[in-house]
């Protein structure tokens, strides 16, 4: 039987992959608007099915999704021997948004080469128009970040510009594109956000802009930078950490992507609207004490549903107090105000986890927007914490839980509805991180500890 046990243990941590199990939480309507979770792939609930999956690195630090497919980048994976040099390959991980499958991967390459660059897809997403993107992180010494448009089939990738730092070269890691990026269908715009390791930081903002057909052209008036001189709070002077940035899309046709309005969410702050001209719009100054971030989560996203507006925003990285890695889903106030906003949920409501990720501070957020079968306004939200996990949330009057709810039966920790070694490992998991939960307390004594991996263990052998 040892022996049996043994080899199931080997066999399975060696092809362990995502399944469909969910928070296991019921969110409350509001205002006729409900939510439920319809899978979810982390370190609370899902154990070593996501710690030992390849987008669980600290190089694995965005992701963005696109018409039902994930997208996860992850730098410098794979070492590939051309010659006598060894490159180490980027990757981008793709997942079902429907059930959180694996999809094939996506080994990148450019020029016909494998494309290994130092943290050469820190940053990736999507343009209004389908398109996904990456750029890398770059540091003072490099002058321009080159942004390279991502093929979905081959993976390979093509420079689309480099985006030049003018007479300010600062470090960049994150970047925003709003319109169509290959400048076939719309005008485009590209932002990022210079950034530092300490404070003060940096005040400069870099952008790119092309008409729908034209070249590339500094996004300031031609100017590839500027200065922002207003902050909010009044004592900031710069960006330090990591900073956001998300362009707003505007209200009609001739301002839809622009982007002269945008977000900007910093290290020890939380998101403030600036205009094209760099000043202040709104900030979370009037807003409810109890909204306000902490401990320095940088991400945000807007959302529409039903002619409301809302805004996701980071509401604790892994060293927020209680759970950590989690999202405040608010409705914006009257006129799109933040001071104004109403709280609807807070998800997942047991956290992502809470493992430091080496301070990487971003956390993503993307939407895609559907239908459901009585014709009404859905929204499917996906929520991306580095060294953490994800999730994939439906927003909308009639949505229905999908997945399965974590299990109520003795010894399925993980809620995939068995009783196996996977249980073993995330109730392991779950010791050492002190991120206990219900489903841990495997023989009922109110605590999560040794104990409950040895009832879990009789209740394998004993099936």
């Amino acid at each position: 039987m040892k022996k049996a046990l043994l080899l199931f243990i080997t066999l399975l941590t060696a092809t362990i992959s995502a399944w469909a199990i969910t928070d296991g939480q019921t969110y409350p309507e509001v205002n006729g608007i409900k939510i439920v979770n319809k899978w979810i792939f982390d370190r609370v609930h899902s154990g070593t099915a996501y710690t030992s999956n390849a987008i669980c690195n600290q190089r694995a630090r965005t992701a963005t999704m696109d018409q039902g497919i994930i997208y996860v980048s992850r730098s410098e994976e794979r070492a590939v021997i051309i010659g006598t040099d060894t490159i180490s390959q980027s990757i981008i991980h793709r997942f079902s948004a429907e059930d959180g499958s694996q999809l094939e991967d996506l080994p990148l390459t450019l020029n016909g080469a494998p494309y290994g660059r130092f943290l050469g897809v820190a940053s990736i997403g999507r343009d209004s128009f389908h398109h996904i993107w990456v750029a890398p992180m770059t540091s003072t010494a490099q002058q321009y970040v080159p942004v390279y448009l991502v093929n979905t089939e081959t993976g390979e990738l093509t420079l689309v510009v480099e985006m030049d730092k003018g007479d300010a070269p600062q470090r960049t890691d994150y970047l925003d594109v709003i319109g169509d990026i290959t400048r076939e269908q719309a005008e485009c715009n590209i932002m990022t956000v210079s950034g530092s390791t300490a404070d003060p930081g940096f005040p400069t903002l870099y952008r790119m802009h092309a008409d729908q057909g034209g070249d590339w052209e500094g996004g300031f008036d031609g100017d590839p930078y500027m200065d922002v001189i207003n902050f909010y709070p009044e004592t900031k002077t710069g960006f330090s950490l990591a900073p956001v940035i998300k362009m707003i899309e505007g209200a009609d046709e001739d301002s839809r992507y622009s982007g002269e309005m945008f977000y900007i969410d910093c290290f020890d702050t939380a998101p403030v609207i600036y205009d094209f001209s760099g000043s202040v719009i709104d900030s979370f100054e009037d807003t409810d004490p109890t909204l306000w971030p902490q401990s320095q989560p940088n991400g945000c996203i807007e959302f529409k549903l039903e002619d409301r507006n809302f805004l996701v925003y980071v509401n604790a990285d892994m060293n927020g107090n209680g759970h950590g890695c989690q999202a405040n889903i608010c409705e914006l106030g009257e006129g799109m105000s933040l001071g104004g906003m109403t709280k609807y949920w807070t998800v997942p409501a047991d956290s992502l986890g809470k493992v430091n990720d080496s301070g990487l501070r971003v956390h993503c957020f993307a939407v895609d927007y559907g239908v459901d079968d009585e014709g009404y306004e859905e929204v499917t939200l996906f929520t991306f914490k580095a060294y953490n996990g994800m999730a994939i949330y439906k927003i909308g009057r009639n949505v229905d839980a999908g997945g399965t709810p974590p299990s109520g039966n003795p010894g399925d920790v993980n809620g995939d509805g068995e009783v196996n070694i996977a249980d073993v490992n995330a109730l392991i998991d779950m010791i050492l991180s002190g991120q206990t939960s219900a489903s841990g307390d495997v023989n009922s004594d109110g605590e999560v500890n040794i104990a409950d991996v040895n009832a879990v263990i009789a209740i394998i052998l004993g099936s």
